[in-house]
């Protein structure tokens, strides 16, 4: 089973790409995050061309802003959106869908940005990871929380820590959270494979980030101990995020039992600049 995981910034904007890249890549599980849409509107909009590819679809949106959504190949039941009980800002919002496929729970998840560390927003993203902790923890076995964090893992999944001091993504506190989230069990599954490599999943648009590979890994699929134990290939899929039209992440691919394309990456096709050293780099959202 191919499952695979992308914050698209908006399904409308990116369908010529989505389609192709659905094509090309044949996953059987797709979790989309930023899907900017209603249900109505993204049925609308792509029902019919995923139903032509053999998806069913779970989506969970709410117009402009968030949405989150799961198409599978490899069944999907029991079909849950949000968080029974979690927090809201001040309501909830439309950041997790849960279904079962293939055997596996899949939960697609978009985590609040956080905004800064002095600000109520922050408390919300630590309030709504511990509720999605409480979550999974109730779940079964075989599961798997694939999506946008809003955190890097650890100083190596940024490309210069000292360019983020004083931001969100990096506090000690969100680590803290993404670790209690992991202490259930769940294996950061790109990072297992590629333990020592640079990988990132984000970059900024502005300032020519992407080029220079200056990025980030928020970008997760964190896999319970059985699914974990099938992985044979997990890789982020860079081409994704080149030519024109692109979201500023790119999807994160993870093979199940058989790796269709062998055991490839860390980054696909890998950059051609380092993303470190030289002078100092200022983030664009800096004041």
């Amino acid at each position: 089973m191919r499952l695979t995981t992308w914050n698209v910034n908006s399904v409308k904007q990116r369908l010529p790409r989505l389609l192709p890249w659905l094509d090309q890549r044949r996953p059987d599980v797709v979790c989309l995050q930023e899907t900017k849409l209603s249900d109505d509107a993204f049925a609308e909009l792509l029902d019919g061309e995923l139903a032509a590819r053999g998806y069913q679809v779970a989506a969970h949106g709410e117009g402009r802003w968030n949405g989150v959504a799961i198409l599978s190949r490899a069944g999907l039941d029991d079909v849950v959106t949000g968080l029974a009980g979690g927090p809201g800002f001040p309501h909830q919002e439309a950041r997790v869908v849960a279904a079962t496929c293939g055997g596996v729970r899949v939960h697609s998840v978009y985590v609040p940005n956080g905004r800064t560390p002095d600000s109520e927003h922050y408390q919300y993203k630590l309030a709504w990871l511990a509720k999605l902790r409480e979550v999974v923890a109730a779940g079964p076995a075989d599961a798997v929380v694939c999506g946008d964090v809003n955190i890097a893992p650890a100083d190596a999944d940024v490309f210069d820590p000292a360019a983020y001091e004083g931001h969100t993504h990096v506090t000690a506190r969100e680590r803290q959270a993404l670790a209690e989230l992991q202490a259930l069990g769940l294996r950061d599954v790109v990072r297992d494979r590629w333990p020592s490599e640079q990988v990132f999943t984000y970059w900024d648009y502005r300032a020519g980030m992407f080029h220079q590979n200056l990025g980030m890994r928020i970008d997760l699929v964190l896999a319970s101990a059985p699914v974990a134990g099938r992985v044979k290939a997990a890789w982020v899929d860079r081409h994704a995020r080149k030519g024109t039209g692109p979201s500023d992440h790119a999807p994160v691919v993870v093979d199940l039992d058989e790796a269709p394309d062998g055991d490839i990456g860390p980054m696909v096709p890998p950059p051609s600049a380092s993303g470190r050293g030289g002078a100092k780099v200022r983030l664009p959202q800096s004041p």
